[in-house]
């Protein structure tokens, strides 16, 4: 069995202060004797109870399995797609800035440019 599984669930549902009752409760499915055998490494974490955990915490599965010591993944980086519609990030950015200061404008195209750049580059 993989002890680092069971440390990482109890860490996770230590840090937000929960007990071991409240989480099978919030699960629906789990006893909180199975929670207490999975945060010892007594038994078999089941796939389906891992995605949970996974979900409930928010938190991947890289985090729980041990791969990564970031809660968001080993692979997972985050970047918003703000390109989605070019026309609304447009008008977005056109509200930002006060038309009629010309520092304002140049920072408006500035901001504008570096956008597309990396919407090209993406």
């Amino acid at each position: 069995m993989n002890k680092i599984i069971g440390q990482r669930l109890k860490a996770l549902r230590e840090n937000v202060k929960i007990s071991q009752a409240k989480l099978a409760k919030a699960n629906g499915n789990l006893v909180q004797s199975a929670v207490n055998r999975y945060e010892n490494s007594q038994s078999e974490v089941p796939s389906d109870v891992l995605l949970w955990y996974a979900d409930y915490f928010d938190v991947s599965l890289d985090y729980i399995y041990g791969r990564c010591d970031s809660p968001q993944g080993k692979l997972y980086k985050f970047q918003p797609k703000v390109w989605q519609d070019d026309e609304q990030m447009q008008q977005f950015v056109e509200m930002c800035f006060d038309p009629s200061s010309p520092a304002n404008a140049r920072l408006k195209e500035t901001l504008l440019d570096l956008l597309k750049e990396q919407k090209d580059n993406g």
